[in-house]
């Protein structure tokens, strides 16, 4: 038999698509891909603003802080401030130089280390406290080490402490109060890595201070 004989069967048409879905789906790939770039380029923003304006803020202090070493008066860092700067604290062996502010509040503590008011004035006689954020400018806390010695100056003049030991307190149940002991004391939030803020632990460094140089 012949092949043209056999019955042969119809071609197989395919159905053709609805204009309205044809190529819909690459663009809305496309559109969902920029949407979540999009959304990663603001949180890596959002997390490099904190420590840019911490240091951005630091380089404004040591201005008004040279200002005040000048005259003996206070000087605000920039005009709507309302703090200014205390002291300054640094640790040679870790190349660590901040600029001290007056206060220990949540707006202070956002541009560099905080003075409590409660506590002893830089310089003086007593307990002074110093606060800071673990994960900006009170970082380096977690690099200090028995016997480092830590400056801090005032408009007095420097005065150096060294470092006689380290602990964690429970804010709930132990409050950080100054005493009339001579000490430094450095606290932040603990634990360093941490990633739910405002926890209630607390990271103290405790300095005693050094014999004053001699001014012969």
């Amino acid at each position: 038999m012949h092949p043209r004989d056999k019955d042969v069967p119809p071609a197989i048409r395919r159905m053709p698509r609805p204009r309205g879905l044809r190529g819909s789906a690459a663009p809305a790939r496309r559109w969902l891909a920029r949407t979540l770039l999009l959304a990663a380029g603001l949180l890596a923003a959002q997390a490099a603003w904190l420590p840019a304006k911490a240091a951005l803020a630091q380089v404004l202090l040591a201005t008004s802080w040279q200002q005040s070493l000048a005259d003996g008066k206070a000087h605000r860092p920039w005009p709507w401030a309302d703090t200014h700067a205390v002291a300054r604290l640094s640790s040679p062996r870790l190349g660590v130089s901040q600029v001290v502010l007056a206060g220990d509040s949540g707006r202070s503590l956002a541009f560099g280390p905080g003075w409590a008011e409660s506590s002893a004035a830089p310089g003086a006689a007593g307990t002074v406290v110093i606060s800071g954020h673990r994960d900006t400018h009170f970082r380096w806390l977690k690099d200090l080490r028995d016997g480092d010695v830590v400056q801090l100056e005032s408009r007095d003049g420097p005065r150096r402490y060294q470092v006689a030991g380290t602990r964690v307190a429970d804010a709930r149940s132990e409050r950080i109060a100054a005493s009339g002991r001579d000490q430094l004391l450095l606290v932040t939030c603990w634990p360093f890595e941490a990633t739910a803020p405002r926890g209630p632990l607390r990271y103290l460094v405790t300095l005693r201070p050094l014999p004053r140089a001699s001014s012969r």
